[in-house]
C-alpha cells in the first residue's frame, strides 16, 4: 500500500505505470480497479476556476492510510495506491488516484469505491474554491448517493 500526497500536477496513468512496474508482479492480480478525479468547474452553482486544499500531511496521510487498511480488512485486496494533490488545484487538473489490485474484480471494485468515499468524507483536506468573484470555503463534502453500504 502506498499513501502520496503531492503539491504538484501529476499525470495519473504515468504514475499508475511507474508504480506497477516497481510494485506489481506480471501476473500477480487478475483485477486493477483505477479512479482518477479532476475538480470540476461548477460546485452548488458556483463557478470554479481553482481550488485550494490546506491539509496537515502527517496527519492526512495516516487517516488515507487507515482508509487504506480498513479496506484492505474488509475485502481480499493485494495493494492499494492513493496520490492525493494539496494546494493550489486548477478545474480540469486530477486531484485524486486511485488504485487497488486483486485477484478478481468485485473486491477491487468494491475497495476503491471504499477508498473514495472515504477520502471525501474523512480523510483532513480543508477546501477553498476560487473564481472571479472570490472564494469561499467549504463546510462539507458533494453527497455521494448510494454509498449508505460503506
Amino acid at each position: 500500500m502506498a499513501v502520496v500526497l503531492m503539491t504538484s500536477a501529476f499525470s495519473p496513468y504515468q504514475y499508475l505505470e511507474q508504480y506497477q512496474a516497481r510494485h506489481i508482479r506480471s501476473g500477480e492480480h487478475g483485477a486493477a480497479v483505477t479512479f482518477a478525479g479532476s475538480l470540476r468547474d461548477m460546485h452548488d452553482d458556483f463557478s470554479v476556476q481553482s481550488m485550494t486544499l490546506e491539509c496537515y500531511e502527517a496527519m492526512a496521510k495516516k487517516e488515507i492510510e487507515q482508509v487504506c487498511d480498513e479496506a484492505a480488512s474488509r475485502w481480499s485486496i493485494g495493494d492499494s495506491l492513493v496520490v492525493h494533490r494539496h494546494g493550489r488545484v486548477a478545474a480540469g487538473e486530477v486531484l485524486v488516484l486511485i488504485a487497488v489490485w486483486s485477484l478478481h474484480r468485485q473486491p477491487a471494485f468494491d475497495a476503491c469505491r471504499f477508498i473514495i468515499h472515504h477520502l471525501k468524507h474523512k480523510a483532513p483536506f480543508w477546501k477553498q474554491e476560487h473564481n472571479e468573484q472570490g472564494s469561499r470555503w467549504l463546510d462539507s463534502n458533494t453527497d455521494d448517493k448510494g454509498m449508505n453500504q460503506c
